[in-house]
């Protein structure tokens, strides 16, 4: 029998997606697919314009690059418009990334940091998560 192992995940909390222009892929869920936006912020520190889209089970995250010197800029010039990042609900997050680190679970920094939307935020480095770029949230108080 396998032993218990205590869930570190609630649910999916959104998909980041990498776009090229948010203002035309917006018209494409909003016009074609009749998706709601719920907000659109500009990250100058981090160099991103994001657009918000709700579904029923999470959100979709379009991130844009205002900037040639972040992560976004780099994924779509090696992979294109698509996918990014897969992002899940914690509670706690500050205690999961030190249960994880125990687990041997690499991240991207050292400590979560503020995110879009006023969440608490944390990338578990794609090695650790067999080629998926997964990003921790916790909820804003």
């Amino acid at each position: 029998m396998r032993d218990e192992i205590e869930k570190v995940v609630e649910e999916i909390d959104h998909v980041g997606i990498a776009v090229n222009d948010i203002e035309e892929t917006l018209t494409f869920y909003e016009k074609i697919l009749g998706m709601k936006k719920t907000g659109v912020q500009t990250l100058e520190d981090r160099g991103l314009k994001v657009a918000f889209l709700e579904t029923s089970q999470g959100e979709l995250e379009l991130l844009e690059p205002i900037s040639d010197d972040n992560p976004i800029v780099r994924h779509l010039e090696r992979r294109g418009e698509g996918i990014q990042h897969l992002a899940f609900k914690v509670k706690n997050i500050d205690q999961r990334i030190e249960e994880l680190k125990t687990k041997g679970v690499k991240f991207l920094a050292e400590e979560a940091r503020p995110g879009a939307g006023g969440k608490k935020i944390i990338f578990i480095h794609p090695g650790s998560a067999h080629g998926v770029l997964i990003e921790l949230c916790e909820e804003a108080d």
